[in-house]
């Protein structure tokens, strides 16, 4: 799931810079519960260092953003997610309607 949780947290600075917190919310309010600071911030932490994503601090908060390479990288994980499960939303969503 750590896969899984660093594609999401991709995906929601796809559309604008957050804080650490507002992460956790925004992941918790899609998928029931809220990462914990012992998830989360190793998470982000770890695409930092692979230059996908930036921080700068804000006060005595830090606040993360893509990079250009953290938003292609975004881009193509959200591309390849959808070839290979898309079906599966496809179908299920027909089968629930």
């Amino acid at each position: 799931m750590r896969g899984m949780l660093s594609f999401m947290m991709l995906w929601l600075l796809l559309k604008r810079e957050m804080y650490g917190q507002e992460i956790a919310e925004e992941i918790g309010s899609r998928r029931g519960t809220k990462p914990s600071p012992g998830t989360l911030y190793p998470a982000l932490k770890d695409l930092e260092s692979k230059g996908l994503i930036s921080s700068r601090l804000e006060g005595r908060k830090r606040l993360y953003s893509l990079t250009e390479e953290g938003r292609r990288g975004a881009t193509e994980a959200c591309e390849y997610f959808c070839r290979a499960y898309g079906d599966i939303f496809q179908q299920f969503s027909t089968k629930a309607a």
